[in-house]
């Protein structure tokens, strides 16, 4: 198997997911920070997969001494440790009001200059900061709850989010899902708050959060989790099909592509097939959750996630 093939084959096609996220529905989302993180989160998930950071640092053509620096300089900030850059910086600029970009370095000293810089361009491009003048004396300050409400900038659909991450990777704290979902601390408590009071989560002895179940309906508060939910459960069944000892009727998947033209015999069948889907998986899910109502799951489960997707264009012949 070419790996390297295959990997850049993912890669691109991952990028155009997220160009076509970043323009929907009018949005210009700020990417400046796209790299850092993708470095940051493969960097964990090799460590996740149990290779040593001079392996991974070899994997990335670093040495390892310039890897764990830039690792470091990610995951928070030399100067106020334990935190994120990002959030270090955010927060220094809403305590003190109106601050100069030359306080923010002298303030972040430890910290490389071109990183803090950097950061404070993607608050500003992210609505979070406003600026005036250039500069060294260029002038920040924090955009206030009012603001934020008048750019759109608000957690709507964070309950979502928040709601199938506990669901697939749960119990999480709400420590983990303001790192998870990047964001601010009284808005993930808020929102865990509604979904314990509705039910949807429930609170562990630990104050850690859990849920048996998962059910998003479709709005539009809903639809980022509800796309969240799908590609991850896709990533999922591609790696358990990748840890797979030979094939298997339980795990992986099949594409099918249909070719049909206006007045096909079998093109309202063809057309009609992910409602058909949809509507047998629904039927076997409340079967599924009535028969688990009454019986109640055991301490270890087996969980069957199921994905169904179809997509239809013009092509022309060659």
């Amino acid at each position: 198997m070419n790996t390297q093939l295959l990997i850049d084959a993912i890669v691109r096609q991952t990028t155009v997911l997220i160009a076509a996220l970043a323009t929907s529905r009018g949005l210009r989302a700020p990417l400046s920070q796209i790299a850092d993180q993708v470095f940051l989160e493969l960097s964990r998930e090799l460590e996740a997969q149990g290779l040593s950071r001079k392996v991974s640092a070899d994997m990335f053509g670093l040495a390892l001494r310039s890897y764990r620096r830039r690792i470091q300089r990610l995951k928070e900030s030399s100067t106020e440790s334990g935190r994120s850059l990002r959030e270090a910086v955010l927060d220094h600029i809403t305590s003190a009001g109106v601050v100069t970009r030359r306080e923010v370095f002298k303030h972040f000293h430890r910290d490389e200059e071109a990183q803090v810089g950097a950061m404070l361009g993607d608050l500003c491009d992210s609505g979070l900061l406003f600026r005036s003048g250039r500069g060294p004396g260029t002038a920040y300050r924090a955009a206030s709850p009012t603001d934020l409400r008048r750019m759109g900038e608000s957690s709507e659909g964070l309950d979502e989010i928040a709601w199938v991450l506990i669901y697939r990777d749960g119990p999480l704290s709400a420590a983990e899902l303001c790192e998870r979902t990047r964001a601010a601390p009284a808005d993930v408590q808020t929102a865990l708050e509604r979904l314990e009071r509705e039910g949807r989560v429930r609170r562990e002895a630990d104050q850690r959060f859990a849920s048996e179940r998962l059910v998003l309906m479709a709005d539009d508060g809903a639809w980022p989790a509800a796309m969240f939910d799908h590609y991850q459960s896709l990533v999922r069944t591609l790696i358990a099909r990748l840890e797979a000892d030979g094939s298997s009727d339980e795990t992986g998947g099949s594409t099918y592509t249909l070719d049909i033209f206006d007045g096909h015999p079998l093109e309202a069948e063809v057309r009609g097939t992910l409602a058909r889907l949809r509507r047998e998986l629904g039927e076997l899910w409340d079967r599924v959750e009535a028969e688990n109502a009454k019986q109640g799951l055991p301490p270890r489960f087996r969980r069957v996630v199921v994905y169904a997707g179809q997509s239809s264009r013009e092509e022309e012949k060659s």
